[in-house]
C-alpha cells in the first residue's frame, strides 16, 4: 500500500514518465460506451490519487472511487472533489449500490494474492453492476509475459522539484516482488529518500479469464492498449449475479 511520500508525487512522476491518464480514461470510456451507450455512473476501484478518476468525472455523470491507502484517498479527495470516495479494500467491496461501469486500473488487480481472491473480487464487481453494466480491468503483466530481474529508472523535473525513481523487480513463482526507491529534491526542503516494496501476483491470461467466468461474467480481452498489458472487458453472463 502506498504511503504519504509516494502519494504526494505519484501522479506527477508517472505523467512525467509518459503515462497519459486522460487518454487511458477516454479509451476505457469509449470501450464501455461501445457496450453500453447509456452508461452514466462509474466506480473506480483502487482509484489511488484520483489520476484516472478526475478524467472519468468529465466523461460520466456520476463517479465514485474506492481506495485502501489513506494517503492516496486524501489526494483523491482534493483531485476529484465532486466524486464520492470510499475507503476500503476491493476484497471487501460492499457499497449497497450499482454502477454502469466498474474499473480497476494500472495493474491494481494484481495485489490480490491468488485466484480465489481474484474470483471473489470479480464476483463482487459483478454484484455491483447495473443491468447492461461493464467491468474494465487493466491487468498487471501476465506470468507468460513478465520479465525476470527487471530494472528501470527515470529522473524527471517538474517545476522546482526533481524526482528519481529506480526499481528492481524479481520474479518468484507467480509473484513479482518490486522494490522501488525514490529520491525527491526541492529547494525549500532539500533531498529526501524513501523506498517501497510491492508484491504483485502474476496471473496467467487463462487464470484471469477463468476467474471472470467463475464470477458470472462474460469476458473479452483487448490487446495492445494500457502500455501493452491489454484490458479485460466483461459484462454479466446469462444467469450471472443480479
Amino acid at each position: 500500500m502506498y504511503g504519504p511520500g509516494m502519494a504526494e508525487i505519484y501522479e506527477l512522476l508517472h505523467e512525467s514518465r509518459g503515462k497519459d491518464y486522460r487518454a487511458e480514461a477516454a479509451t476505457v470510456a469509449g470501450l464501455v460506451r461501445a457496450r453500453n451507450p447509456q452508461a452514466a455512473s462509474l466506480l473506480d476501484v483502487a482509484c489511488g490519487t484520483g489520476a484516472h478518476l478526475r478524467h472519468f468525472a468529465d466523461l460520466f455523470d456520476k463517479v465514485e472511487g474506492l481506495e485502501l491507502s489513506d494517503a492516496m484517498l486524501t489526494m483523491a479527495r482534493t483531485a476529484v472533489p465532486a466524486a464520492v470516495l470510499h475507503g476500503g479494500d476491493m476484497r471487501d467491496l460492499s457499497l449497497g449500490r450499482s454502477y454502469d461501469a466498474i474499473t480497476c486500473m494500472f495493474g491494481s488487480i494484481a495485489y490480490l494474492r491468488d485466484t480465489a481472491e481474484l474470483t471473489a473480487t470479480l464476483r463482487s464487481f459483478a454484484e455491483h453492476l447495473a443491468p447492461g453494466g461493464v467491468v474494465a480491468v487493466d491487468p498487471w503483466w501476465f506470468l507468460e509475459t513478465s520479465l525476470e530481474r527487471h530494472v528501470s529508472g527515470d529522473t524527471v523535473t517538474v517545476g522546482r522539484r526533481t524526482m528519481t525513481r529506480v526499481s528492481y523487480t524479481e520474479r518468484e513463482g507467480h509473484t513479482s516482488h518490486m522494490v522501488v526507491h525514490y529520491v525527491v529534491a526541492e529547494p525549500d526542503s532539500g533531498v529526501r529518500h524513501f523506498a517501497e516494496k510491492h508484491a504483485l501476483t502474476l496471473f496467467t491470461r487463462a487464470e484471469y479469464e477463468e476467474a471472470f467466468t467463475r464470477a458470472g461474467l462474460r469476458v473479452t480481452f483487448v490487446e495492445g492498449i494500457q502500455s501493452g498489458r491489454g484490458l479485460f472487458l466483461a459484462g454479466r453472463a446469462e444467469g450471472g449475479p443480479r
